[in-house]
């Protein structure tokens, strides 16, 4: 399986898709709907036939960068996630 996603290409956080008091969801609110760039990606294999990607995305209105996995970003587009 080929990563959905590749170095340099354009990308949008998506919010979360429920309220949640874990640590990483909550630190996630503050990107949704916000802009990227791929910087680097990485496969994980968590058990023998499983894998998924995580993705290093720099933040465009910052200096930030911050690693999600394939399932919390999106291809970018003209209009904002925000509040979806």
């Amino acid at each position: 399986m080929n990563p959905r996603y590749q170095v340099g290409q354009e990308i949008a956080i998506k919010p979360p898709a429920r309220k949640s008091l874990e640590p990483r969801d909550s630190t996630l609110y503050g990107y949704a709907g916000q802009t990227g760039t791929i910087t680097d990606y990485h496969w994980i294999s968590p058990r023998f036939g499983e894998f998924f990607y995580i993705y290093r995305v720099k933040i465009a209105s910052s200096d930030n960068e911050i690693i999600v996995h394939e399932d919390e970003i999106v291809e970018r587009t003209s209009t904002s996630l925000k509040g979806k």
